[in-house]
């Protein structure tokens, strides 16, 4: 098999670990990259080895040479750049959220099939291998029927700023940035059941909270502290049509005493724990066991999954396999976003 000939759109602070992941894959070979900055993404091309430099994303998918690209861009980019990509005959791995609305959600998912080319959503937290391995347990019935789950993605000061707190550029807050990376991870795990319903509340209370002092955290390169339109945190209760349910809260903002993320779910044979380190809760001889795996990392590696990701997308690029994380899971996790939203907003249960 030959080289995949990879091209990255967008190369802000995420693609140095699809860039970091391909340079360290050897069946994969970084071709070109992209952005509106020509300043960073030639920084890029020098750093990684790229051969090519665009500014225009449409001049890189219109270049022969490149077979797959990364979609590393703002929200509001993704279902434009990714239907533009299979059309012109690319396969795609895209940073999550798949992209804003629904209606995008379903507008990519139709491009994708109509191609016949691979789209895979980057939900980096599938491919962690404690989450692997609990996957594989759960699927030889080691926890019995999954009907609970409760994850929490909480920073107490950590609004990135810049597009990330401007709705009409990343599509929401906390929810859409880091909440879904739980809320995919639990529906995954729970075996990816229908949603049929979800509760929920949104909150504008603490802003971006600038004026705090003696504390630093994450800022984007475009970050303005005057502006914010964007929700502090979100909460919501989802249910699914087998009967199980998700508690779920996220935020960039909360007075809280530290930061928090937590994972866990529960069966009728056993539990798990995926955040903040693994833990399978079973009983042996009518005794509740807590048993911690023995494996590299005790709980999420970034850098490792992120590896595995992109080994997995280059995989199935070469051999024309369906990715772990495909866009339909893309427009089902959209779905359960966007119903957060409207619950919120309206003060009332939606049905999805």
């Amino acid at each position: 098999m030959s080289t995949v000939q990879i091209g990255v759109i967008g190369t802000g602070s995420i693609s140095s670990l699809h860039l970091d992941a391909y340079k360290n894959n050897k069946e994969a070979h970084i071709y070109a990259v992209c952005d509106l900055n020509e300043e960073r993404a030639r920084a890029a091309a020098e750093k990684y080895g790229a051969e090519k430099v665009y500014t225009d994303y449409r001049e890189l998918l219109a270049d022969p040479v490149v077979q797959a690209v990364s979609i590393c861009t703002w929200n509001n980019t993704h279902a434009e750049i990714s239907i533009a990509a299979v059309e012109a005959g690319k396969h795609v791995l895209v940073e999550k959220p798949l992209c804003r609305t629904v209606e995008e959600a379903l507008n990519v998912q139709r491009a994708v099939e109509a191609s016949g080319k691979i789209l895979q959503v980057g939900f980096v937290r599938r491919y962690d291998t404690n989450a692997q391995l609990l996957k594989s347990l759960a699927n030889e019935g080691e926890f019995g029927e999954i009907y609970y789950a409760k994850a929490t993605a909480i920073r107490r000061l950590g609004n990135p700023g810049g597009w990330f707190s401007d709705i009409e550029r990343s599509g929401g807050g906390p929810l859409i940035d880091i909440g879904v990376h739980v809320i995919d991870l639990c529906w995954y795990m729970m075996g990816r059941p229908k949603p049929v319903s979800v509760s929920a509340n949104t909150y504008r209370k603490l802003g971006n909270r600038s004026n705090v002092e003696h504390l630093s955290f994450y800022q984007a390169a475009d970050y303005d502290a005057s502006k914010n339109t964007i929700e502090d945190m979100a909460n919501a209760m989802i249910r699914f049509e087998n009967g199980a349910s998700l508690m779920v809260d996220a935020s960039f903002t909360l007075h809280a005493k530290k930061d928090e993320m937590f994972v866990r779910l529960y069966g009728d044979k056993g539990g798990m724990e995926i955040d903040p380190e693994t833990v399978i809760v079973t009983e042996k001889n009518n005794t509740i066991v807590n048993i911690l795996p023995q494996t590299d990392h005790a709980g999420f590696h970034f850098q490792s999954a992120f590896q595995n990701e992109i080994n997995h997308f280059i995989e199935n690029v070469q051999n024309g396999t369906k990715p772990l994380s495909p866009v339909e899971d893309g427009v089902e996790i959209m779905k359960i976003l966007c119903g957060i939203y409207e619950s919120a907003a309206s003060g009332q249960e939606v049905k999805l």
